[in-house]
């Protein structure tokens, strides 16, 4: 079949891409390259360099006619969503809608759509958290990203268009960005490969579920054998890794020696949040399969292979 894919050209869309390729779908990417990069571009795939808030995105549609939406492209720094409200609306919220009017236009088979499951729950009120916990962001990104989620419903049921939500957890790996504001992972290995200070907010004991991008590619890749059913799912590892442990973890694999700087606690940013993906496995089939040590192991080869330190 064939698939359009925003955010195509980012750090976790490009490896939903590839795994489309390798599994012999025509892909189709549209990325405005504001955080994507053409490095990490499948050469067989279409491209568009394009924002999705942009009317001409019409023309995409019209002249590609894909037959499913993989959605990825979105303002996801819950810091700039807490900055600039109304630009992490535009885009999340507003660039949302338009591609669903697309969908619903072109007769769409299933949209595909990327959610947050660390940034929508907001403090959990139990740990980990499933996906009939609570829904209280306490940032914008995460009330952004949400709001979509309502939206697939109602063009589910007004419209009949089949939709997959994956809520993704802290997602870590190659292609992640080690320049950006999010991904500690990749900020961490970026600073201790060029023997630079590394900052940690706050007391480091805040907890995340981390998962390698494969893993996450992958439940991309099942969710296309859905037929008409619809549904929201966890990924995750079920269990919490702090900061602090990522960042002796990373040390211990990269030989860095310089000790951690604590800085301020950052505004918006959840405490404790893990999932529980028990739904996806058993509906998916989908299952964690690269561990956390050697998720980071093969991010830090990338790094000095690929990234070729500063």
């Amino acid at each position: 079949m064939k698939i359009l894919v925003t955010g195509g050209a980012g750090f976790i869309g490009s490896h939903v891409v590839d795994l489309y390729i390798e599994h012999g779908h025509d892909v189709v990417v549209v990325d405005d390259l504001s955080t994507g990069r053409l490095s990490n571009l499948n050469p067989k795939a279409a491209f568009y360099q394009m924002d999705i808030r942009s009317p001409q995105i019409a023309d995409i549609f019209n002249h590609e006619k894909p037959d499913v939406v993989n959605h990825h492209a979105a303002q996801m720094d819950v810091r700039r969503s807490i900055v600039e409200p109304v630009f992490d609306a535009e885009v999340n919220i507003i660039g949302s809608i338009r591609l669903l009017e697309l969908a619903r236009l072109n007769q769409i088979q299933r949209f595909i759509y990327i959610s947050s499951g660390g940034a929508v729950y907001g403090e959990p009120e139990y740990l980990p958290c499933d996906e009939i916990h609570p829904v209280n962001p306490i940032c914008q990104y995460g009330a952004s990203k949400h709001t979509v989620e309502h939206y697939l419903y109602l063009y589910q049921i007004n419209y009949g268009l089949p939709y997959t939500v994956i809520r993704y957890p802290n997602v870590y790996g190659p292609r992640q960005d080690p320049h950006g504001e999010a991904g500690v992972v990749a900020i961490f290995t970026g600073q201790m490969l060029n023997n630079q200070p590394v900052t940690i907010n706050g007391d480091g004991e805040q907890q995340r579920d981390y998962v390698y991008v494969g893993d996450c590619a992958q439940a991309n890749l099942l969710a296309l054998s859905m037929g008409n059913t619809s549904g929201i799912y966890n990924l995750g590892s079920g269990c919490g890794t702090s900061v602090n442990q990522i960042y002796e973890i990373l040390a211990n694999i990269s030989g860095y020696s310089g000790k951690a700087v604590h800085g301020p606690a950052k505004l918006g940013e959840t405490r404790h949040i893990y999932l529980n993906a028990a739904r996806a496995e058993k509906e998916l089939g989908w299952q964690l399969t690269v561990k956390l040590e050697e998720g980071l192991r093969r991010t830090v080869n990338y790094f000095k292979s690929v990234e070729l330190v500063n």
